[in-house]
């Protein structure tokens, strides 16, 4: 059995825990505390969620840890599409869920005082449950101050909302446009990009502000993370990509080429001259904020996998990508 060490306040840990229900993957959840911080050292990063495998090794990082249980456990669950061309498109929606997405999340968590105020309260909570309601109140007021004094670090800024909550807002249109019609991205069954997507969207359902407005405006998309919470009852087939692709995955393709890739190009071109910060402007909005090596590994790695592609499945990944920005940006 495998023990997912995460929080319900994490958007990669609701995204594991999802994607292993999914995928019937034996599985034990354990929240995260003071009681079992001590898990902390058996990884280099301390980020949630830690996963300790059946072999009594540990892991986190998402990304890494879906294809590594994809090589453990191969077989009609898995959550990446056997044909080539649709696993890289799936893998770059996931990259962008996971890079560009958690903007969001950290946006409508830390930038209102209404939203800081429940959410560091609940999230502490979660890991103190039984331990006293003062030692709560104060732990979580020092949490909320070192959350909200990372916002300027991870570009989650007054400066930047704009363009934080237009491309949400557009992502979510996207996704409630599509629901109603088809059960998930790359067909009637989920694959790592709807569970990277639902992972940094369940934040939003949960956190006061982002909550209301998504009962308001996309409600189906609302109950659709709900669904995906537990989908090992889902049975289904990938779309057949011959065909053009659907309108939710051209739109967030789009989207990628307007606003993810010129982000991930500003920041890998900052951290070659050495630079602290970057900048760049998208859907009419200016964005600044610190340069991250993990965000220069993301560029390279997509930019390696598009080269990887057989000629035939490169050839249908361009054709895809032909109508957005994104092509310029992987060769």
């Amino acid at each position: 059995m495998y023990t997912i060490y995460g929080g319900l306040g994490s958007p990669y840990s609701m995204k594991m825990r999802a994607l292993m229900r999914y995928r019937r993957l034996p599985h034990a959840w354990v929240q995260i505390g003071e009681a079992n911080a001590h898990v902390y050292q058996h990884v280099k990063a301390k980020v949630i969620p830690i996963l300790r495998y059946p072999d009594g090794s540990w892991h986190n990082d998402s990304t890494p840890m879906i294809f590594d249980l994809e090589r453990l456990h191969p077989g009609e669950r898995s959550v990446v599409p056997g044909d080539e061309a649709a696993a890289f498109i799936a893998s770059l929606l996931e990259d962008m869920a996971d890079e560009w997405g958690t903007k969001a999340m950290f946006h409508y968590r830390w930038f209102r005082q209404r939203d800081q105020q429940q959410m560091s309260r609940w999230i502490v909570f979660d890991g103190m449950i039984g331990r006293g309601r003062d030692k709560v109140l104060d732990t979580a007021r020092a949490f909320r101050d070192r959350q909200v004094g990372r916002m300027a670090l991870v570009g989650c800024t007054p400066q930047n909302v704009a363009l934080i909550e237009e491309s949400t807002r557009r992502v979510l249109a996207l996704l409630e446009a599509h629901v109603t019609e088809e059960a998930y991205l790359l067909g009637t069954r989920p694959s790592l990009a709807d569970f990277a997507w639902m992972g940094q969207l369940s934040q939003l359902a949960v956190d006061p502000t982002p909550c209301e407005m998504m009962r308001a405006e996309f409600p189906f998309t609302y109950r659709w993370l709900m669904n995906l919470d537990d989908a090992s009852g889902v049975e289904g087939e990938w779309r057949d990509l011959q065909a053009p692709l659907c309108a939710a995955v051209a739109g967030l393709l789009s989207l990628a080429g307007e606003v993810y890739f010129p982000f991930l190009v500003a920041n890998a071109e900052a951290f070659a001259r050495g630079a602290q910060t970057f900048r760049f402007e998208a859907l009419g909005h200016p964005y600044e904020q610190g340069v991250f090596k993990y965000q220069v590994r993301c560029l390279k790695a997509l930019r390696e996998a598009h080269a990887r592609l057989s000629p035939a499945a490169r050839a249908r990944v361009d054709a895809w990508l032909a109508p957005t920005r994104c092509l310029a940006f992987l060769l």
